[in-house]
């Protein structure tokens, strides 16, 4: 008969072993990078341009130029919903037609031959923006024109045109109410179609388009304080018009420096564009927001993330020997079925 201390000797063995074990654990999870703890797997953009008529070049410019932007960080067309009011590359007052700039040097045609637009025209309305932002589409609706984000989803939502205290003007016909726009974001939340989202808006007296949020998850950024306009940056003497707003060139002019494995972080980003620059000032809403902004990437939202996600079901492998048919067929003897 085995002695006392033979017996208890095996219990203190599987106390250490797991005792090792769950330090193990603690020092991996200290070990895994930030970007895993963000707790989403995939990247949306909803990218709206609202303005119709030739002298808001700039606001299909600041559109298209984010569009840009997003993509060369890795969010894939099929993930992005692009909306344009007016066809700025085929105006007849265009000097160079198919091309749009966003700088009087016109390094870059961000209307390239690669531009995916969803809904163009008059197919950007109000209506149509809260239907894809709530899943709210008829069946009829072409999987390119709806994203199909979830609640492992970070959507960015990007939004230039004219507005006021309270509303953004969508084609000079109607407008969006803060509050139409914070019931939207909360009927996203309620059916789970994000994780966090990123809402930027370029326009007059932007903050008030945020003020109104109330779902978790979400952070607001404005070209401009209530009473504010947001000012136009540049002219392009061969077009005739100002090609880009002031917060959204500073805000490319960071993004440029952004690589897909780039460390900036998002509390970086929310100091571009400071008020000698912008001339207005730039309003940040955090207060749903429940991580730390400097310990969060700018590619969370304007990049494109495949991290993996782990799953605590165990699988059961049927590691049984190999059927007499099972051999020929990997011996590709096998007779068709």
């Amino acid at each position: 008969m085995a002695s006392p201390t033979m017996q208890v000797l095996p219990a203190i063995v599987m106390y250490f072993l797991a005792f090792m074990a769950t330090a193990s654990c603690a020092n991996i999870e200290d070990k895994i990078p930030e970007s895993f703890k963000s707790g989403h797997t995939n990247n949306w953009a909803v990218l709206v341009d609202t303005s119709r008529f030739w002298f808001n070049y700039r606001h299909i410019a600041n559109v298209l130029s984010m569009y840009y932007s997003v993509k060369r960080l890795g969010i894939p067309d099929s993930h992005i919903i692009l909306m344009i009011a007016d066809d700025m590359a085929c105006n007849p007052r265009n000097p160079r037609p198919a091309t749009v700039f966003n700088n009087a040097n016109q390094h870059i045609n961000v209307y390239s031959d690669d531009v995916e637009v969803d809904y163009r025209g008059y197919e950007v309305t109000v209506e149509n923006f809260i239907r894809v932002m709530t899943g709210r589409l008829p069946a009829s609706t072409p999987r390119s024109k709806r994203p199909l984000s979830d609640d492992i989803s970070n959507v960015l939502v990007y939004m230039s045109g004219h507005g006021g205290d309270g509303f953004l003007k969508f084609q000079d016909a109607e407008e969006i109410s803060s509050i139409e726009l914070a019931d939207a974001f909360e009927q996203m939340w309620q059916k789970r179609r994000y994780h966090e989202l990123m809402y930027i808006i370029d326009t007059c007296q932007a903050e008030s388009m945020y003020q109104k949020f109330y779902s978790p998850n979400i952070i607001g950024i404005a070209s401009s304080k209530v009473g504010e306009d947001s000012l136009s940056h540049h002219v392009d003497p061969a077009i005739g018009v100002y090609i880009i707003d002031r917060y959204t060139y500073y805000a490319l002019e960071f993004l440029e420096m952004v690589t897909p494995q780039s460390k900036k972080t998002l509390g970086q980003f929310l100091k571009v564009c400071p008020k000698h620059d912008c001339i207005s000032t730039v309003g940040v809403g955090t207060d749903l927001f429940q991580r730390n902004v400097n310990k969060v990437l700018v590619t969370d939202f304007f990049g494109s993330v495949r991290n993996v996600e782990l799953s605590t079901v165990d699988v059961k492998w049927n590691m049984s020997s190999p059927t007499k048919q099972d051999q020929e067929c990997r011996d590709n003897t096998c007779s068709e079925m």
